[in-house]
């Protein structure tokens, strides 16, 4: 069984079986290579440099999307290349499973909620969102992914799945990825005080990243 991801979350524990063949492609706009270093070479992985908005044919059975910036500093950067990547790049990758019949698993987020009024929020929350705030390139990006990923199970029987990723964290994250866990850790690595945002009383969800996977 052959599996393509588009490696974000997978780059902070990537492993497979010896009966997968893994293909991870990436444009490293926020990850980096040295991630993934210990599988280059391995005779079941393959390492392909690429961007997600631009079409790929690979013939694989499943197809792991988690291309796209989710730390705030980051998708804010480019907000018209988070748009694309969660809106073209998501296109791009349920064509490509409904050509090779894969099956597709949408890494989502917890964003597509908002600025929720209900805590905790059910999946059946439908959300309180901007779409015309400074993270909507992200959050209406996603929502509009999990809405392409329906669309095409429902007329294509192209098999979806979506996952809604709270905040996660774990090993070889970036110091400089702006969450308030590498804030936190980088901050009492260097002697500074903890910044607290707001006044305090926000809550989070955060789960470790083996906890996801």
């Amino acid at each position: 069984m052959k599996h393509l991801a588009w490696i974000k979350i997978g780059s902070k524990g990537i492993s497979f079986s010896v009966f997968f063949q893994v293909v991870v492609v990436d444009n490293f706009f926020t990850g980096r290579k040295h991630n993934i270093e210990q599988w280059i070479g391995h005779k079941n992985f393959e390492l392909i440099n690429h961007d997600v908005v631009e079409p790929i044919l690979v013939e694989v059975d499943q197809i792991y999307h988690l291309a796209c910036p989710a730390s705030p500093p980051h998708y804010m950067y480019n907000p018209i290349k988070t748009i694309k990547t969660s809106t073209i790049g998501t296109l791009n990758m349920l064509g490509l499973a409904k050509r090779v019949r894969a099956r597709l698993l949408l890494a989502s987020t917890s964003e597509v909620y908002g600025d929720p009024q209900v805590h905790p929020q059910p999946e059946s929350y439908w959300g309180n969102v901007n779409p015309i705030g400074p993270r909507a390139c992200y959050d209406e990006g996603k929502r509009v992914a999990e809405t392409m990923c329906y669309a095409y199970a429902k007329q294509d029987d192209v098999q979806v799945r979506v996952a809604r990723i709270f905040n996660t964290f774990g090993p070889r994250m970036h110091m400089n990825d702006g969450r308030v866990v590498s804030n936190f850790v980088l901050q009492a690595l260097q002697g500074e005080p903890m910044t607290i945002y707001g006044s305090g009383a926000q809550t989070r969800s955060f789960q470790y990243v083996s906890d996801l996977v």
